[in-house]
This record gives C-alpha cells, structure tokens and sequence, in this order.
C-alpha cells in the first residue's frame, strides 16, 4: 500500500512542554491513522524524530510498504536523506529508530514542505500542547 506521512514536532520553550502529531494518508487523500500526543519537557528537533518513530511504526502496521514523509523540519528531513550527519546525542537514537522503522516498511522518500502546508498535523501538536498545559 502507498501512502503519506505528515509529520510535526513543537516544543514551547525549547526545550519545553513538548508534543508530536502524525496523520498518515491514503494516496487518495483519506486519512488512515492521526495522532497527536505530548511528551514532557524536550526540544523542537526530538520532537520532530518522535513524530517520524511513532508514523512510520504506525504505518508498518497498517501494512504501508511505499511512503513519502512530509514534514516542515529541514533538519530531520535532510538527515533522513543522508545530507546532513546526526550530531545531537539526543537525536541520534531517534535517528537510529527510524531508519529501522523505514527499512523495514521498504521505500520510503522525505520531503520537506512549508509550516502552511502541514496543517493537519500541526493542528494536533498544538491541541496535544493546549490539552497539557490547561
């Protein structure tokens, strides 16, 4: 099955209270898994990484074999690409974590897409922050 993974990662304060959202979409648009959940106090980028572990293991169960991430982290995105090197120590287990998770799902391709265009899962990152800190 193909299919599309939106991902996003927020932390207010950075580090902060963070969260982290996935919405994993059919090729024709339907919406398969969406989920939005906070994880205590980290940075913007482990949050990002936490979004890419938690959809692309969403999508290994859903039986996706053919994915295109979209996210609006540049950084994630090119070292998910191979472009940049992984520096952070908090990152790299992340890192390592995912690239399992896409290995073992088979094809896999990152694009980077605008903050406007990654609605959706933003939308659930902030709900997850909103819903924690009230």
């Amino acid at each position: 099955m193909n299919a599309v993974l939106w991902t996003d990662g927020g932390a207010r304060g950075n580090p902060g209270p963070a969260a982290f959202a996935y919405v994993l979409e059919a090729e024709d648009g339907t919406v398969l898994a969406a989920h939005g959940e906070t994880i205590g106090v980290a940075t913007n980028n482990v949050a990002e990484y936490s979004a890419l572990v938690a959809g692309l293991g969403r999508a290994g169960e859903l039986g996706v074999t053919t994915l295109e991430l979209r996210s609006d982290s540049e950084l994630m995105v090119k070292q998910m690409r191979g472009e940049y090197r992984v520096k952070n120590k908090d990152l790299q287990g992340l890192f390592l974590d995912a690239s399992r998770a896409a290995r073992a799902l088979g094809s896999v391709t990152y694009t980077h897409v605008r903050r406007e265009h990654n609605e959706l899962a933003d939308r659930l990152v902030n709900e997850a922050l909103d819903a924690a800190t009230t």
